[in-house]
């Protein structure tokens, strides 16, 4: 994500959460006021999106969904036929144990005997 992109994303929450109308105009100022410099379509862009979406479901919604088209997508590496998983694996995998290793104790012997 480029500082311009940050920078307007930051500007356009500020400006939702004071249930301030976001405009490219304030999303610039903001930025100005900031002491940073970005692209000038920049700030239109990101008024545009939040004029078109709910500020609130985007926040609401970071983690759920979005990507499914994109995980549908052939990788650009090859034609592999393995689909790409689209949820994280269940946390009861993650928190499983894993074996431990036998220690030489437990064989009887050492290395350095």
């Amino acid at each position: 994500m480029s500082v311009g992109e940050l920078a307007c994303t930051y500007a356009s929450l500020i400006l939702h959460d004071d249930g301030i109308a976001v405009t490219a105009e304030k999303i610039a100022t903001l930025v100005k006021a900031a002491n940073l410099t970005v692209e000038s379509y920049w700030p239109s862009l990101f008024a545009k999106l939040c004029e078109k979406r709910n500020i609130e479901d985007l926040v609401m919604n970071v983690g759920s969904g979005g990507g499914a088209a994109v995980a549908v997508a052939a990788p650009a590496g090859g034609a592999s036929g393995a689909p790409l998983p689209l949820l994280p694996p269940p946390l009861s995998e993650l928190l499983q144990e894993e074996p431990k290793e036998e220690s030489d104790d437990d064989m009887g012997f050492s290395l350095f005997d």
